[in-house]
């Protein structure tokens, strides 16, 4: 072993340990031992930064922005609420959302995946009055293994394809990660909804008296849109639907006047006003779901705008609201911010919302441009409730965003342009037509990732270039001698499935993708092989909360433990290994 690998060992075992660990940010130790190592001379000042514009990183950042684009609009949820509707048997539920979650984890990014079903799957269990904690571990675990299917469903898959650029001249293409990631996803998900859930221990729900008095219950007024299906139906004809999204429709307000009684025998027209009660959340679902717009939506141009947002805010004793009505104050005319709704305590009140004369004490949903809001609440003297904001989709928009990332994904599979280009194409129309906001772009791109890989490249190269990989691979050849390739295959798999489940995914594919083309080469075997491999196992992290973020956003709403993830994880693991070294060998053989 020379001193330039021993440096570098020793560089990325203090790396390991403190990624582990994790009581430092994974981004500053990344970036840490980048600047160390080109203080040192292993990698030279102009390279130093050059991961910043890897083909790899700038994949990531346009999938995490259209994955954005693709929730804003609606196109997720609609698919999402149209197979997940209906109350189902734990087994028969998991089965559905763990083919959802794979089938969105496959064209978006698989956190974003889990993010929009996470909302769906707490919702079934709270109406089935079961904890989360039967499903949520199955849905992490069906995103991941959805993520594997294509290029874009997650960051290994990406680093593994410029990896093989790098190497052996063409990266892989977008569906050439599909024969093995549906064989595997098919078998780990029937696993997951059949076997695999029963394991895993029923904890407590601890955030069930929290999330129900998360939000108050607002009352909120909606019209119909143009051609609205509400548009010619009884008030009463919505009530399944209201019912459903959890919300109360209260009355009708026609000509500016509430109607007297519950009006559930009126038929709606298209100038009236339904009063509701509900969440915000709630009250979001169910004016999409009855093609709806909000009271004074037109001021935003209807529900068309970008980066809408619903806010809850609390009237203090000094707000210059007190006593007054949003009619009154102006809001719409002098800041474009509509009052939507009032919760105050608890009772209901028969005046329109913009003119109920406001107390101390009332909560307040107040719908505008996200950026606008804050500065808004401190002119009004109101105080915004932290964690309390609800996204405003844009629903008539989702054929729209669906088709764009569609003709993205033709052009580059069909060789018009590369994909980074055909990506960034979707992005600008995207921004252009107000699906995604302009700060949203910068805020959705997860950048402690985006650092970590960047400043991993160069160190993964050094690495590299200085023999460690091919001395590591050298090791695993010597340990295996005499071996049969596809035994081989599955030792490099074991261990880098092992590291996957301690370090981030994309440190363990940049570290594991050299070694196994060196061990390729070293037992005359196809490299292709192995870097499938090393993209199966890096992504496919059961064992632990830390090893994959969809392991970690499940852990506090499902109320695990450190250890709960190994009862379904570890025979989810094996049963990968046993799985997926067969499909290799068929469908990229030795």
């Amino acid at each position: 072993m020379t001193y330039d690998q021993i440096f570098l060992f020793s560089l990325f075992g203090i790396v390991f340990f403190f990624l582990i660990w994790g009581k430092v940010r994974y981004d500053l130790v990344a970036f840490t031992a980048l600047i160390v190592a080109t203080l040192a001379g292993y990698i030279k000042p102009y390279d130093a930064f050059l991961g910043f514009g890897h083909p790899a990183v700038v994949i990531i950042c346009f999938v995490l922005i259209i994955s954005r684009g693709l929730l804003n609009s609606g196109a997720v949820e609609a698919i999402a609420t149209r197979l997940l509707a209906q109350e189902r048997p734990v087994s028969a539920h998991i089965g559905i959302v763990s083919v959802v979650g794979a089938g969105l984890s496959a064209i978006i990014n698989n956190v974003a995946a889990l993010a929009l079903l996470m909302t769906v799957d707490l919702e079934a269990a709270r109406k089935a009055g079961r904890a989360p904690s039967k499903t949520l571990m199955a849905l992490s675990f069906a995103t991941i293994l959805g993520g594997m299917i294509t290029l874009i469903g997650t960051p290994p898959n990406i680093v593994i394809s410029q990896y093989r650029q790098q190497a052996l001249g063409e990266p892989f293409q977008m569906f050439d990660f599909s024969p093995v990631g549906l064989v595997v996803a098919g078998v780990g998900i029937l696993f997951v909804a059949l076997i695999g859930w029963r394991f895993v221990p029923e904890r407590e729900d601890k955030n069930a008296d929290a999330a129900a008095g998360e939000s108050g219950l607002f009352v909120a007024e909606a019209r119909p849109k143009p051609n609205s299906k509400s548009i010619g139906i009884l008030v009463g004809d919505l009530l399944p639907l209201a019912n459903d999204k959890d919300v109360h429709v209260l009355g009708l307000v026609r000509r500016g006047k509430r109607l007297r009684g519950f009006a559930h025998n009126e038929e709606i027209r298209k100038s009236d006003y339904l009063v509701l009660e509900g969440e915000p959340k709630a009250i979001e679902e169910f004016i999409g779901a009855a093609e709806l717009d909000y009271s004074g939506s037109e001021k935003h141009g209807g529900m068309a705008s970008a980066s809408l947002v619903l806010q809850e805010v609390i009237i203090p004793e000094n707000s210059r609201l007190i006593g007054r009505t949003a009619k009154d104050v102006r809001l719409q005319y002098r800041f474009g911010v509509t009052l939507l709704g009032v919760s105050r305590e608890g009772r209901s009140f028969r005046q329109r919302v913009r003119e109920l004369p406001l107390k101390s004490g009332d909560m307040l949903l107040l719908l505008g441009p996200a950026k606008e809001l804050a500065t808004i609440s401190s002119w009004l003297g109101v105080y915004p409730i932290a964690k309390r904001e609800t996204p405003v989709l844009q629903r008539n928009r989702a054929l729209l965003s669906g088709f764009l990332f569609a003709l993205a994904i033709a052009a580059s599979v069909a060789g018009f342009a590369d994909l980074t280009i055909t990506l960034a194409a979707c992005v600008i129309g995207y921004a252009a037509l107000g699906i995604v906001g302009g700060s949203e772009i910068y805020e959705t791109v997860e950048w402690k990732v985006i650092v970590l890989l960047a400043s991993l490249i160069p160190l993964s190269a050094a690495l590299e270039e200085s023999g460690g990989t091919q001395l590591i691979a050298n090791s695993i050849v010597s340990a295996t001698d005499g071996w049969p390739s596809w035994a081989v295959l599955l030792v490099l798999m074991a261990i880098t499935m092992t590291l996957s489940d301690f370090l981030n995914n994309v440190a363990t594919a940049l570290i594991a993708a050299p070694i196994g083309v060196n061990i390729a080469n070293s037992i005359d075997a196809s490299p292709d092989a192995f870097l499938m491999g090393v993209a199966v196992a890096a992504s496919c992290a059961f064992l632990t909360p830390i090893g994959h973020k969809n392991n970690t956003i499940i852990m506090g709403p499902g109320s695990y433990k450190f250890g709960d993830y190994w009862y379904m994880g570890l025979p989810l693991e094996l049963l990968v290994l046993g799985v997926s070294v067969p499909a290799i060998l068929f469908f990229w053989p030795l």
